[in-house]
Formats: C-alpha cells, sequence, structure tokens
C-alpha cells in the first residue's frame, strides 16, 4: 500500500467542499433547509483520529524493538486501512465544511451558529486528516540495515 499523497487529498477537500456548496444552493432553490452539521459529528471525527494514532503506537513499538515483541500483521493491516480511510475521509469532510461556510458566509443574514458548527466539522476533520495520516506513517516499516547500506554505498552487492 502506497502512502497517500499530498495531491490526493487537496483534490478530494476541493471537490468536497465544491460539492457541498453547490448542494446547498440547490437546496435553497427547492426551498429546502440548508444543512448544518451537528456538533457531534465534530466530536466524532476528532476521536476517531485520536484513535487511530492510539492504534498505531503499539505497531510502531514492536517495528521499532524486533526483538522484543512481534507484529500481528492481520492487526497492522488493519490500522493501516483504517489510517488510510481516515485520511481520505478527514479530507473530505474537510472540503464539505469549508464549502458550508463560505456558503453560509455569502448569505445576507449571517447564521453565526451554523457557521460555529460548521468550522468545528472542519476542525475534527482536520484532526481525522493528521491522525490518519500520522498513523500511516507510525505503520510504515523502515529500510533494514543492508538497504540502508546500499543506499549509501552503492558499489556494495548484496550476496545472491
Amino acid at each position: 500500500m502506497t502512502r497517500t499523497r499530498p495531491v490526493t487529498l487537496i483534490l478530494i477537500a476541493v471537490f468536497a467542499g465544491a460539492g457541498a456548496w453547490l448542494v446547498e444552493i440547490a437546496l435553497l432553490a427547492a426551498g429546502q433547509a440548508a444543512v448544518v452539521p451537528a456538533a457531534t459529528l465534530a466530536l466524532a471525527l476528532a476521536v476517531i483520529g485520536v484513535l487511530d494514532v492510539a492504534l498505531a503506537l503499539p505497531i510502531r513499538r514492536a517495528v521499532k524493538d524486533r526483538q522484543r515483541a512481534r507484529v500481528d500483521p492481520f492487526y497492522a493491516t488493519r490500522v493501516a486501512m483504517l489510517a488510510k480511510a481516515s485520511s481520505l475521509s478527514g479530507s473530505l469532510f474537510t472540503g464539505v465544511g469549508v464549502g458550508i461556510v463560505l456558503f453560509l458566509s455569502t448569505r445576507s443574514v449571517l447564521a453565526v451558529g451554523s457557521i460555529l458548527m460548521a468550522v468545528a466539522t472542519i476542525v475534527g476533520a482536520v484532526v481525522l486528516l493528521v491522525g490518519g495520516l500520522v498513523a500511516e506513517h507510525l505503520c510504515s516499516i523502515p529500510p533494514d540495515d543492508e538497504d540502508k547500506r546500499e543506499q549509501l554505498d552503492p558499489a556494495v552487492v548484496r550476496p545472491h
């Protein structure tokens, strides 16, 4: 599995923000109420981001101290996949929150409570995004000592 690229995260956030903005316009044009995220969404996103890091820490400890502990590969795979999904979801929710804030801030009457809820969603989503990226980093395997020597000295030939 490759690490999440920043370009991917930025593109997801931009498209999600534009989509949220367009959905808000369409809802108001149809006579419906605008969508405002709940405070519990922001809290849930932040908690999941923190749990990502907490689940990845034992993997990093076991990888750093190879003689002491053994890593369950299924657990490590699940945590790495959760971290990847969290970074992508965090980017998506960040874009949606920004789109809602931009839409609400262009209205003639500012709904401060709704804007604050959308900002809280952005903060929770950023915590999820960062937690996912940190957990991805913690689940990566450092290169072996032989790989380091080959990178430093290309003349070193590995025996077959």
